[in-house]
């Protein structure tokens, strides 16, 4: 599993229509990865309200950024001060939504993708087994 920054994704202005030019992507993964990344959440973070810091996955490749989820009272989605480190903060109830997201990638051949939240931010949250969207 690899996460990158994107940091431009209209490359720009030449893919029209794109709702935004940023986004943290999880992908090039296998169901086992992906089972991984769903039990990291709902253990750290439902199961104890401690950060999940990516850093400490160790199956999962940053290319060129960090994330940490975070708990948070209000959904806030994806922030970054320096384009390096990124904090996703989000509810309990938006990260147990994040989970049934997850379930469809477990248990077969992982194909699609599926962004893990839908709030109005600079940055999307892509969790995609061949990065397209």
């Amino acid at each position: 599993m690899k996460l990158e920054y994107l940091d431009d994704i209209s490359d720009g202005g030449k893919y029209t229509g794109v709702e935004t030019d940023k986004l943290v992507r999880l992908y090039d993964f296998d169901d086992i990865q992906a089972q991984k990344f769903y039990d990291a959440i709902q253990q750290k973070i439902l199961g104890h309200n401690k950060d999940l810091d990516m850093k400490e996955l160790d199956f999962i490749e940053k290319l060129n950024c960090n994330l940490t989820l975070r708990l948070a009272d209000k959904d806030l989605g994806i922030t970054t001060v320096d384009k390096k480190n990124f904090f996703c903060d989000l509810t309990e109830t938006a990260y147990q939504n994040m989970l049934n997201l997850l379930e469809p990638f477990f248990g077969k051949e992982t194909s699609g993708y599926q962004w893990l939240y839908d709030l109005n931010t600079d940055v999307e949250f892509l969790f995609s087994p061949g990065g397209q969207w």
